[in-house]
């Protein structure tokens, strides 16, 4: 089975449907798959859930998806730099569903290894803990958080070999490993493409068996959020 495609158009090809729900991968700006978000942008899908540690900048990442308004919900922890996200969401424009960071990192672990649900004392006695069941463990409360799966997961990684055994690189194996097993398709865009074999088993964070589509990326810009350099003494 090929699962190497030709760029980034191609490997979304009959993946995409209005409505659907996409996990992007990354942490800020470090480790997204800038070429599956600007063919997410083209493609046109609309009315989107996205499930995403936060929603880039105004004019980069996932921001560009709130720039052309295909995005109706963000299910994330962290607005961070991205003024469009800010005022859509306070506009009444865009729906969002703020958790916790670790809660959203386990929720998506949590959905890959097909766990519906699970406790965590995280939130308990505050807004995030609304509507939600809760129950006592030792005498301790704890909250009931679902776990996420997504119609599709778009990730980033270092490098990958033709079976689409992935590698990430430091801040960027945030969210892209355990994104790339709660997706119902996987499509990983990466910096190298080695032949199968080629990289260390004891090596590789995403097995093949996860990743049904990938692509080799270039020009990647890998921009910083906000740089931040000490004055000259």
């Amino acid at each position: 089975m090929n699962k190497v495609y030709a760029d980034s158009t191609s490997a979304l090809s009959g993946l995409l449907f209005d409505g659907m729900t996409i996990m992007a991968g990354g942490f800020g700006l470090c480790g997204i798959p800038e070429h599956l978000i600007l063919a997410l942008r083209d493609s046109g899908v609309k009315d989107i859930t996205v499930v995403s540690n936060n929603c880039g900048v105004d004019d980069f990442g996932l921001g560009i998806l709130l720039q052309t308004r295909q995005i109706k919900k963000m299910v994330s922890s962290y607005v961070g730099e991205n003024g469009e996200f800010e005022r859509q969401y306070l506009s009444g424009e865009l729906e969002l569903e703020f958790n916790p960071q670790g809660t959203l990192a386990e929720r998506i672990r949590a959905g890959g290894a097909g766990i519906p649900a699970f406790y965590t004392k995280t939130g308990y006695g505050t807004l995030v803990a609304e509507g939600k069941e809760t129950r006592e463990f030792n005498g301790e409360m704890y909250v009931m958080e679902t776990g996420l799966v997504a119609d599709l997961s778009i990730v980033k990684a270092w490098k990958g070999d033709e079976s689409g055994n992935l590698v990430y690189r430091r801040t960027a194996r945030n969210f892209n490993p355990m994104m790339a097993t709660a997706g119902r398709v996987c499509v990983a865009e990466v910096e190298e493409l080695v032949p199968t074999g080629s990289l260390d088993a004891d090596h590789i964070h995403t097995p093949g068996i996860y990743v049904n589509r990938m692509l080799l990326g270039t020009h990647f810009e890998k921009r910083i959020e906000r740089r931040t350099v000490r004055e000259a003494a």
